[in-house]
């Protein structure tokens, strides 16, 4: 059966305009890193955690490692991810919104941090070449896609052979749900 209540465009429209929307977060998400994680990251980058787990955790990254963060908002786990890879390691984060790509650059230049990275663009169509990157990770954004094999697809052709993905992010049973939730835009972008 096709479930496809909204069209990808409107999904898309509904969650960048309630990202767009947030002048201040709460940094809900800071409670998935360790104190020395969030000791290495400015005041104001941990109240813009908005994630649901943290991936830096659980990716395994290495000296030298370039890393690419899927709906990286305002940094966080670019940051941390930039430490664990060292000067000689590269992260790129990523986000549709040019807001939010602001805010993390602005969140590294404060944490001195020179070996990431900001592009706004989309997850479904990576601005990247193939076999680019050994790692990509991502917190709480796939979610917020309406193409996720499509998103899938292209971390695949991103990730060089024997590349990892380390993905944090909510699930749900989309059969589960009634229709007004589906199509409601709170369920999308929230």
């Amino acid at each position: 059966m096709n479930r496809d209540l909204l069209y990808q465009d409107e999904i898309q429209a509904l969650v960048v305009d309630a990202y767009q929307e947030l002048d201040s977060a709460e940094g809900a998400g800071s409670v998935f890193y360790t104190d020395e994680q969030l000791a290495t990251l400015p005041a104001v980058a941990r109240e813009w955690a908005l994630g649901v787990g943290n991936p830096v955790q659980w990716a395994g990254l290495s000296e030298g490692e370039v890393v690419v963060d899927l709906g990286c908002g305002a940094g966080i786990d670019v940051l941390l991810a930039a430490r664990a890879v060292g000067p000689t390691g590269r992260v790129i984060g990523l986000d549709v919104l040019a807001e939010m790509v602001a805010r993390a650059e602005a969140f590294a230049a404060e944490a001195a941090v020179g070996n990431v990275e900001f592009r706004c663009g989309e997850m479904e169509a990576l601005p990247l070449p193939d076999a680019s990157v050994d790692v990509v990770i991502s917190n709480g954004a796939i979610n917020l896609s309406p193409r996720k094999s499509r998103v899938f697809a292209e971390a695949h052709r991103v990730l060089r052979p024997g590349g990892r993905l380390c993905v944090s992010d909510l699930t749900i049973r989309e059969e589960d749900l009634p229709t007004e939730i589906l199509t409601h835009p709170s369920a999308w972008a929230g």
